[in-house]
């Protein structure tokens, strides 16, 4: 009689312990996510950084997010598109100059190579969705027949 009492309650914590860790168990919430990249823009040209220009919005955004403040960025649109997108040194994307002028030489292609892996790839699986606004400016397949293995969604 004793085991009965015994493995019943047994069955019952067994069973409490699994609704408990279900119950009480915190979700992991994933940051939002956004980067603003913009050409010809010095780096105390918005308030945040210390400008005389009011720019509260992306004060806001500043203030409740990460601001990047070591970096380097490249003369060029393009490469700079490239490492931003990829993680890569621009050559080793392909884009170590622009688009329009490429040539066969490595690391000069005018193309995101599909070598690369872009932050978007990255994310996709991680459950974030993605979306890309402006020029992209990192292939010449623009055609809407063409390859599409380096646009950006």
């Amino acid at each position: 009689m004793r085991s009965i009492y015994f493995i019943k309650i047994l069955f019952f914590l067994s069973i409490s312990n699994c609704f408990s860790n279900t119950i009480f168990a915190q979700k992991t919430s994933r940051p939002n996510i956004i980067v603003i990249l913009a050409d010809d823009m010095g780096f105390s040209d918005i308030g945040c950084f210390g400008s005389e220009i009011e720019t509260p919005n992306l004060d806001k955004l500043a203030g409740k997010g990460l601001r990047m403040s070591q970096f380097y960025n490249n003369a060029r649109c393009c490469p700079t598109r490239a490492s931003l997108l990829t993680g890569l040194y621009p050559h080793n994307a392909g884009m170590g100059h622009m688009t329009g002028n490429p040539t066969k030489e490595q690391g000069y292609a005018g193309d995101l190579n599909d070598k690369c892996v872009s932050i978007a790839q990255v994310l996709k699986p991680a459950g974030y969705s993605t979306y890309a606004t402006g020029k992209w400016h990192v292939s010449n397949n623009v055609k809407d027949n063409g390859p599409k293995h380096n646009w950006p969604l």
